[in-house]
């Protein structure tokens, strides 16, 4: 995955494509910066994570452009987001995700809020890098609510 990564980087700065440039450029720093951290080198999956945490810091900022009303940062966020998704593996249904979710609940069988850390420690292995993890979160939090 790193090694692709790089070799995009490359063919970006040939083909003077600057927004594809500028993004797998940061996500180049984000591994680098997480390689320092673990003082090893990253996985396909940690590097998946790294993407991941890329993304969701892109929908957040969206969502405080959208109050600021700043249409032009919106759609430049959206761009690096289509980018930074070419390297995330296919994502899972909204069903398939809820499926697992229900699988999680038959298994652990919660009684109390208080299980939450047990049903996403069942969905996690399954799930990261594969959907938005804080969708996945809120269902199980209203799920449990419902209890």
């Amino acid at each position: 995955m790193r090694e692709k990564i790089l070799k995009d980087l490359t063919s970006a700065m040939k083909a003077q494509d600057k927004e594809t440039l500028s993004v797998l450029r940061m996500v180049k720093g984000a591994i680098q910066l997480e390689e320092i951290n673990k003082k090893s080198e990253l996985s396909d999956e940690d590097v998946i994570g790294v993407i991941s945490k890329q993304i969701k810091t892109r929908k957040e900022s969206i969502q405080e452009f959208i109050k600021a009303n700043r249409n032009d940062l919106i759609e430049q966020t959206n761009k690096e987001i289509e980018i930074l998704n070419k390297y995330m593996p296919e994502q899972l249904s909204e069903e398939e995700v809820l499926n697992i979710i229900d699988e999680a609940f038959s298994t652990i069988n919660p009684k109390a809020q208080s299980d939450m850390g047990k049903l996403m420690g069942f969905v996690t292995p399954k799930l990261k890098g594969k959907t938005d993890m804080s969708f996945v979160s809120k269902t199980i939090k209203e799920r449990l609510g419902n209890l």
